[in-house]
């Protein structure tokens, strides 16, 4: 059964918001996300920074895999490219974190759009692969320019609201809590308040992205690549501009990460397993989708903390370590999400929505 009307003219196909379902889905998403630092203490502030980090960091996932069809274990590179821009010219540039985000972006689309001809003739693992190796040489050169990067100590990320001298600390009047009249605004609502502005805005592109002819392009190459260049697609571009949007918007949430931890150093978090997390955000949210991205993120984000206090109560699971719990029960939801819905939660909204549109019969 369809899950929308029929459509009759190009423009309804082109739509940003098609039907009534998706404008209450906006609605519903806006409300939630307005109203959620009325009711969050400074712990959940945290973990809804760290989901609005994952929805940029997952949007450039689903532009090359989703998308494009481009498997990729090298998306923690482009995060490290990015937090580590950020780190290094705040900490000995004194930039401010407004010119420091485009910059990270930029970073890591120039070198994403290096390393896009590279794989142009590979796909599915032999492109993991390929990516795989870009990431341990992203790690090994930041280790090795210890002047620069602080090497496996690490470095100190602050946040300046204008040009600081160099070498300042990470204490800025940025993080520091500010009174206004009854209210206090600490520095996780200000962050929320800057990272909500940055993921809706990588949403929005992501969704304009998609309905676009180079969108189009990307999501034929990745249904049938040969079929595509016959029809006049030219593969090489498409994937060179996936690599180089993927990269941008990995490198921006990597400054974000940066900023939100103010210390950041290469491994951890900087590894395979970040790679690995964003590649099961879009599969639990939905490949293909900018749903995915967004409602995959949150999702993982906030299941975190609930699968680590589930694991108190499940024999053997109790004795691991908190990351060990949260893994090994994701990995479980992915696997059940895989088996019994391939297509995440994008497909339980599909689920929803054809309900309500038989109601009351059942098909």
């Amino acid at each position: 059964m369809p899950t929308r009307p029929l459509l009759t003219r190009y423009q309804d196909d082109l739509a940003l918001f098609p039907d009534m379902w998706n404008k209450i889905g906006v609605v519903a998403a806006i409300l939630a996300l307005v109203l959620f630092p009325t009711f969050a203490n400074e712990y959940w502030m945290t973990v809804g920074n760290m989901a609005l980090i994952g929805i940029v960091g997952a949007v450039g996932m689903m532009i090359l895999t989703g998308y494009t069809g481009q498997i990729s274990l090298g998306h923690a590179a482009f995060l490290a490219m990015g937090a580590y821009t950020a780190a290094i010219l705040g900490h000995h540039y004194g930039i401010p974190f407004w010119m420091i985000l485009p910059i990270a972006g930029i970073v890591a689309a120039l070198i994403g759009t290096l390393v896009g001809p590279f794989a142009l003739r590979l796909e599915g693992l032999y492109l993991a692969v390929v990516t795989l190796g870009l990431l341990f040489l992203t790690k090994h050169t930041l280790i090795s320019l210890s002047s620069l990067t602080g090497g496996v100590k690490g470095i100190a990320v602050p946040m300046h609201w204008w040009f600081a001298k160099t070498g300042s600390s990470s204490v800025t009047p940025f993080t520091q809590t500010w009174q206004l009249g009854p209210m206090k605004l600490g520095f996780v609502h200000k962050l929320y308040l800057l990272f909500l502005l940055l993921a809706v805005f990588a949403a929005w592109v992501a969704k304009n992205l998609q309905r676009s002819h180079t969108g189009r392009a990307m999501m034929a190459i990745r249904d049938h690549d040969m079929a595509a260049e016959a029809m006049g697609i030219h593969p090489s571009h498409a994937k060179i501009i996936a690599f180089g949007l993927s990269s941008f918007f990995a490198g921006i949430a990597g400054a974000m990460f940066a900023f939100a931890q103010r210390y950041i150093t290469v491994d951890p978090p900087f590894n395979l397993a970040m790679s690995v997390k964003y590649i099961a955000i879009i599969v639990l949210g939905g490949v293909g989708t900018v749903f995915g991205a967004v409602a995959g993120a949150i999702v993982y984000t906030f299941l975190a903390p609930v699968a680590e206090w589930v694991g108190h109560f499940i024999p053997y699971l109790k004795e691991l370590s908190s990351h060990n719990k949260e893994v090994v029960l994701f990995s479980v939801v992915i696997c059940g999400f895989l088996i019994f819905e391939p297509l995440g939660l994008f497909g339980i909204w599909l689920r929803i929505k054809r309900y309500f549109l038989a109601w009351p019969f059942r098909y």
